[in-house]
């Protein structure tokens, strides 16, 4: 199937050892299919997406992108706007 839109997301991973902490962030992606909506662990049926948020938090597009579904609330740390990926989503694919 093909893939409709994709947001790329980051997950930080904390390192602590005895000397130091570090954070370690990795690149991810959202993927927006016609039947469902899909992260680097998860996959939701789009059937049990309800809605889709987005809050900038500092500048430059910087924020959480949340996925409202049937079985909770899901954040998304994003370093760019996700706007193009929502919009999609309620003009395409939640009519």
């Amino acid at each position: 199937m093909d893939i409709l839109a994709k947001q790329e997301y980051i997950k930080v991973e904390r390192i602590v050892n005895s000397l130091e902490q570090v954070d370690m962030e990795h690149k991810r992606c959202l993927s927006l299919y016609k039947d469902k909506v899909t992260s680097f662990h998860r996959e939701f049926p789009i059937q049990e997406v309800l809605d889709m948020s987005y809050r900038q938090i500092g500048g430059e597009g910087a924020g959480l992108l949340y996925l409202h579904t049937t079985r909770g609330v899901y954040s998304y740390t994003v370093k760019t706007s996700p706007m193009h990926f929502i919009e999609y989503f309620k003009d395409h694919v939640k009519k």
